[in-house]
């Protein structure tokens, strides 16, 4: 799924430079988000284009994640079904290897504007945010840096699909390898569904994020941002498991009342 680095390569993205303001150990955060033509309805994609330039400034804002957090996008929907972004910057349906990798310092990502169209190619776009994060971490050691625990956040509003738009279950393919992600602490892994609940939908998120799976009412995505920013500082102050069920735990109760904290 890679695209190998060269002179087109690097005319598409810019190398990763974080290395060059911070020292600090870095904190990978990859989006992995549903922009599928289902988003247009009740002004989801509009909630979740609000929801990024909100969260861009609270991370301009934030000296500590701003920072050490450095962030990437992978949106599935849209033109092509799978856009991988450095910033609002459009790679295509691949990534480019370290060190133009698509991670970028949180304090220079900018949001693309977002579209609703296409189909929810789910276990495509995780697929590749493994492997996008799998060569960031490689691209940090040999640049003999260091990282926290990478988090990968994938937010859907519907089941995965295959080209054509009906249900797919290849997402079972990738569970093998979550599992040993797992074990080996290689990323931690949120799932979380938008909008109507599908059980049949809501089961795929349970098998991919057995610990951080939720579906949640609405289109909340500011607090589902607004959650990994509160893991990320976690992370960073190495936080105990506990720590980071109770951060979710307040996003998955919302609906009885509980509430991400500001």
């Amino acid at each position: 799924m890679f695209a190998h680095t060269g002179p087109d390569a690097a005319s598409q993205s810019t190398p990763y430079t974080g290395f060059e303001f911070d020292s600090a150990q870095r904190l990978p955060l990859l989006l992995c988000l549903d922009t599928s033509e289902s988003l247009r309805d009740n002004g989801a994609i509009d909630a979740l284009n609000t929801a990024l330039a909100s969260w861009q400034h609270s991370l301009i804002n934030d000296t500590v994640l701003g920072a050490a957090v450095d962030v990437a996008l992978i949106t599935f929907g849209g033109p092509g079904n799978i856009t991988v972004w450095q910033s609002d910057v459009p790679l295509g349906r691949t990534a480019p290897r370290w060190p133009h990798s698509p991670f970028v310092p949180a304090h220079e990502f900018r949001p693309p504007r977002l579209r609703a169209e296409g189909v929810t190619l789910l276990h495509q776009a995780l697929r590749l945010a493994m492997e996008v994060v799998a060569d960031y971490k490689a691209g940090l050691r040999t640049s003999g840096m260091t990282h926290h625990r990478p988090q990968i956040c994938v937010v859907t509003d519907g089941y995965p699909s295959d080209e054509e738009g009906a249900f797919s279950d290849a997402y079972r393919e990738l569970l093998p390898n979550l599992r040993r992600a797992e074990l080996e602490r290689r990323f931690r892994l949120f799932a979380v569904g938008v909008g109507e609940p599908h059980k049949r939908a809501e089961a795929v998120l349970r098998a991919l994020a057995p610990e951080f799976h939720a579906w949640l009412d609405g289109f909340p995505f500011e607090e589902v941002l607004k959650v990994m920013s509160h893991s990320a500082e976690a992370a960073q102050n190495g936080a105990a498991e506990a720590e980071f069920h109770e951060i979710f735990s307040r996003l998955k109760n919302r609906r009885g009342g509980g509430q991400v904290p500001a």
